[in-house]
């Protein structure tokens, strides 16, 4: 099973930009679609983008399409998150996730499906 370690939060001012990195440990990441979610004060967590093992499906939540670009490259065993025209509506602790399947184009949405959290990463985007 892997470990993941989320970084490259931090403060930034609406219209800029982060990229969020998530190391993972372990031999066979390759195996794991990967997600990024994240939860606001007093909110749901929410899926924000997903992508497959095969690094060729991703998906993401309306709000972000467009701006928010999923990518991982299995030789370093991490998976990235860039964030473009940030919002203040961006703000959240931002978690990334990994679910074994067998199946190499699958994308998963759905929280309950993952098997290991990171321990999240905070963005907060003022105004």
């Amino acid at each position: 099973q892997v470990q993941l370690v989320e970084s490259g939060g931090g403060l930034v001012q609406a219209g800029g930009s982060l990229r969020l990195s998530c190391a993972a440990s372990g031999r066979t990441f390759s195996s794991y679609a990967m997600g990024w979610f994240r939860q606001a004060p007093g909110k749901e967590r929410e899926f924000v983008a997903g992508i497959s093992w095969s690094g060729g499906n991703t998906d993401y939540t309306d709000s972000v399409k467009g701006r928010f670009t999923i990518s991982r490259d299995n030789a370093k065993n991490t998976v990235y998150l860039q964030m473009n025209s940030l919002k203040p509506e961006d703000t959240a602790v931002y978690y990334c996730a990994a679910a074994f399947t067998i199946a190499p184009h699958s994308v998963i949405r759905r929280g309950e499906e993952y098997d290991v959290w990171g321990q999240g990463t905070q963005v907060t985007v003022s105004s």
